[in-house]
């Protein structure tokens, strides 16, 4: 199995333990600080030199598009072992694809040798996006031109035909008969006019389909009239109109310079040492993320990613059954990964980082301040007072964030990868932007939507991350996962007031039976434990995945979009070490059956125990509207944390000294 940005295609996954955990030696004492690195991201040379080399070897065109190109991650041994000075494996992935004849392959470049190293067409499979090309050319110039999309337009009263919005959207799969073979979007519409908030006025009701290859509409699906909204809901403050009086400024001053260096793409702050990349499907990664305990880095996430974002809305009509999309998988959140602003959408403290992004024709762009690093105040850290003498010791807490935006149409989604003192690595994420509106006129009660205004509804519906973590605690060697319940004993003798409880533990030892769901009544948690490395207290030290926010999902088994998002189906899934197993949905979910990822590779039910292991966490968002929803919604944060769990002595916090809380 290939994959699109994944690692050690040369590696087996497989190592013994004597050498993984001589690996995690190595790691502790390795050279993380080099300004060159095998894990740094493509520079815009090598996406240069990835396509002449494909078209010197002709196996592309000048008609070819190249898409999510990437790092072709060395294998994971070779990377631990790497130090400063060791010769490098620098390769690409890419996506090779010939619209004219729908054919794509996946290339591997050696950029050092500079020639074609692996070439594997991927038949059947459709590119894992909405190419620009496509969304900007294509699907409007094709509607526009439609006339029976411009006869539903004007059954609307719409005849300023420029002034409508075409939006195009993935289609899913349901095994529709006449959309089979073909290469699809459907496309929405909204009446902008002179203002600017498109979604403050959707047409309803109407949806074109087109055939992406072609260019032809192949039917414009109408299911009847409704009102357009005539209000606006434009953001900016003179639209808004009569503002609240502004709070005193509040200025963030470091005056000695931030606490955290960087050099490359490796950060180093307090006792963290971690690297970062970014990458055209997942946008931000994590790599290496070790902490310094007595002058050794001791490895606890080998890499850590957004492995899948996807969504889905309630509502069963023609205008809405689709709208399953996979804002990964079938878009990119690198691709789509917006410019922050200084001074709100990261404090001014912040060092904004840019990201590189190949483009389809085969050039490389910059996303400018694609990223932030920042130190923010994080309340108390620790604290006592003692009541008899009046003593009092209490630390300031700090915490680093790196943090990135992608904008996918409506919605705008922050991630925050946030790095606490106490050796907490805490994912945070925040959903705001705009609710997909649905128009519903007064009077009408809708069915599957909450109401927002007069003449709009928003649709429930659900959000359903996952994230990949691969988590080496002290190494990659003899790790297993724990869950962890508790348990109430009846009252008798060994509970004789009835108030007594236990925590049970069971190590999980095949992917099937690591398949679980988080369960309230006994504070369900997982931790993974390193067997071979023992605690001050003599047991297995371990880090624990500490869960937030989440749901079950509100689709039965065998609906399409339950079947394409099979891994909503267990909040945890664990799987060993596999350099090819990156995305929870596989390789190609664009209008893919549901057919690969974590449901297809779980399903040989391997060893877990004593491995390599890597967690999948889901966490799904339910989101039925308000009004205060609208006309844009506010941050709404969910996210999860690692946390040690026997992996320090004691408190690894309790040395942060007062000097540096205030």
């Amino acid at each position: 199995m290939s994959t699109l940005s994944s690692c050690g295609r040369s590696s087996t996954g497989r190592h013994t333990k004597a050498a993984l955990m001589l690996l995690a030696a190595l790691w502790a004492s390795s050279c993380l600080w080099a300004a060159e690195h095998p894990l740094d991201p493509l520079s815009k040379d090598e996406v240069a030199t990835t396509v002449s080399v494909l078209k010197a070897e002709g196996k592309a065109t000048q008609q070819s598009l190249f898409l999510m190109m990437a790092l072709h991650e060395p294998p994971k041994a070779e990377v631990l072992q790497f130090r400063a000075g060791d010769s490098i494996r620098r390769e690409a992935f890419v996506q090779v694809y010939e619209p004219s004849r729908r054919q794509l392959h996946e290339a591997v470049v050696d950029l050092n040798k500079r020639v074609v190293i692996s070439w594997k067409a991927e038949p059947g499979a459709e590119p894992a996006q909405i190419l620009e090309k496509e969304y900007e050319r294509v699907v409007p110039q094709s509607v526009r031109a439609d006339k029976r999309w411009q006869e539903a337009m004007k059954r609307r009263g719409i005849t300023d035909l420029n002034n409508v919005v075409v939006d195009a959207w993935t289609p899913g799969y349901f095994a529709i008969p006449a959309d089979e073979g073909r290469r699809l979007a459907k496309a929405l519409f909204y009446y902008r006019g002179t203002a600017q908030n498109q979604y403050a006025r959707p047409i309803e009701g109407v949806v074109a389909v087109v055939d992406l290859a072609t260019g032809e509409v192949l039917r414009v699906e109408d299911t009847g009239v409704v009102p357009l909204p005539t209000e606006t809901a434009d953001l900016d403050a003179k639209s808004i109109g009569k503002q609240q009086p502004a709070p005193k400024p509040m200025v963030i001053v470091q005056p000695q310079g931030n606490s955290f260096e960087i050099a490359g793409n490796a950060v180093r702050w307090q006792n963290w040492h971690f690297r970062f990349g970014f990458t055209p499907r997942e946008g931000v990664v994590l790599y290496t993320v070790g902490y310094e305990e007595d002058g050794k880095i001791r490895p606890i996430l080998y890499r850590g990613s957004v492995s899948e974002l996807a969504m889905f809305y309630a509502d069963p009509s023609p205008a809405w059954f689709f709208r399953n999309v996979f804002d990964e998988g079938e878009v990119g959140l690198g691709l789509l990964t917006a410019s922050l602003e200084p001074g709100a959408d990261a404090p001014t403290n912040a060092v904004l980082l840019d990201g590189l992004m190949p483009t389809e024709s085969g050039g490389a762009t910059q996303v400018p301040r694609a990223m932030a690093i920042y130190e923010r105040d994080a309340g108390i850290l620790w604290k006592h007072n003692e009541l008899e003498g009046g003593h009092n010791e209490t630390r300031r807490a700090r915490e680093l964030v790196l943090s990135s935006v992608a904008t996918i149409s409506n919605y705008d989604y922050c991630f925050n990868w946030v790095f606490h003192q106490d050796g907490v690595l805490e994912t945070e994420v925040i959903l705001t932007g705009i609710v997909e509106p649905q128009g519903a006129p007064p009077g009408d009660t809708p069915k599957f939507a909450q109401r927002l205004t007069r003449n709009l509804a928003a649709v429930n519906h659900q959000h359903w991350f996952n994230f990949r973590l691969d988590i080496d605690v002290d190494g990659a060697a003899d790790n297993s996962v724990v869950e962890m319940n508790a348990e109430t004993l009846a009252e008798g003798r060994d509970n004789p007031y009835n108030r007594a409880f236990v925590e049970k533990e069971n190590t999980l030892t095949t992917e099937q039976q690591a398949q679980r769901q988080l369960n309230m009544t006994t504070g369900r948690m997982w931790k993974v434990i390193n067997g071979s490395v023992k605690n001050a207290l003599g047991e297995p030290v371990g880090y624990a995945l500490i869960t937030g926010e989440n749901s079950l999902p509100f689709l039965p088994p065998d609906s399409w979009p339950r079947r394409r998002m099979g891994y909503v189906s267990a909040h945890l899934w664990v799987t060993p070490y596999e350099p090819d197993e990156l995305y929870a949905t596989g390789n190609y979910p664009y209008q893919g059956k549901g057919d690969g990822g974590l449901p297809k590779w779980t399903s040989a039910n391997r060893s877990i125990a004593h491995s390599d292991v890597v967690l999948w966490y889901t966490m799904g968002i339910s989101h039925a509207t308000r009004p205060e929803d609208w006309p844009v919604m506010n941050a709404h944060k969910a996210g999860f944390k690692l946390v040690p769990w026997g992996f320090f002595a004691r408190n690894p916090a309790l040395n942060v000294p007062p000097e540096a809380s205030k």
